[in-house]
């Protein structure tokens, strides 16, 4: 009996997401009148802006991913390892972007960092994607910092920092060469979900005034009827693809760990 109810909802979970994608997927067929054509993907693809747009999203979230990367294990790790009672400070820290509006922040990066203050970032379009970048990975803070958390929870930290420093390991040594590989399953879900957020993220890029995806798929929203659902279902696939492609690094990664 718990095994058919488990199905059922299963079944229920399958219906309640692929329903909005078949809709979806069937619409932006119906471009031309009274029968189903691609029309509304060759007008999104053949539009210089998508590719201009989505390529600067992707580069955007691999540099969120490694920012993240960057900042997250080595924190988590220093805190199982040295600062275990500073646990529930950091974790409500990485909190506070789910509490904190995007808008609040975005506003405050502008009266911070406008041309009239002492380190003007807005006045360039480096400083800006600095800023956003910085955005980005304060987003994708919660995500990253959980999942590795989570990883280094199935290690015994102690002991492996132990042996390492035994053998003559250094710091960045212990954390790039065996504790990043033993969590490198859970930096990859925390990946997967900072790559969602980054390519359909709107407020900060739109404030910020970049060319980033989340701001195009509005504009085009607003102006199109059927090139957006296309848009919709060309964003749901590129971006599963790309979480396929790095699902599978990690896993090439962690066969090659366990060769080594």
């Amino acid at each position: 009996m718990r095994r058919v109810w488990a199905w059922g909802a299963i079944f229920l979970g399958g219906l309640y997401f692929l329903l909005p994608l078949i809709g979806t997927v069937e619409f932006s067929l119906r471009m031309r009148r009274g029968e189903y054509s691609l029309d509304a993907y060759a007008s999104v693809l053949a539009d210089p802006a998508f590719r201009q747009t989505f390529g600067y999203s992707v580069v955007m979230a691999v540099l969120t991913i490694v920012l993240g990367v960057l900042i997250v294990v080595p924190t988590a790790y220093w805190v199982r390892l040295r600062l275990p009672r500073l646990r529930p400070v950091i974790e409500f820290i990485t909190l506070l972007p789910l509490v904190i509006p995007a808008i609040v922040v975005v506003f405050g990066y502008i009266r911070l960092y406008n041309t009239s203050s002492l380190l003007p970032l807005t006045g360039t379009a480096a400083g800006t994607n600095l800023l956003l970048l910085c955005g980005y990975a304060m987003l994708a803070l919660p995500y990253m910092y959980r999942a590795v958390d989570t990883g280094l929870s199935t290690l015994d930290v102690r002991s492996l920092t132990e042996a390492a420093q035994a053998l003559g390991a250094g710091w960045v040594r212990i954390i790039g060469q065996l504790i990043l590989p033993n969590v490198i399953g859970a930096v990859m879900s925390g990946a997967f979900l900072s790559f969602a957020i980054v390519i359909g993220e709107f407020t900060m890029a739109a404030l910020l005034n970049r060319p980033a995806f989340g701001p195009y798929m509005q504009l085009l929203g607003a102006n199109r009827a059927y090139e957006p659902a296309a848009l919709a279902v060309i964003a749901f696939a590129v971006t599963w693809g790309c979480m396929g492609l790095m699902q599978l690094l990690s896993r090439l990664m962690g066969v090659r760990k366990t060769v080594t």
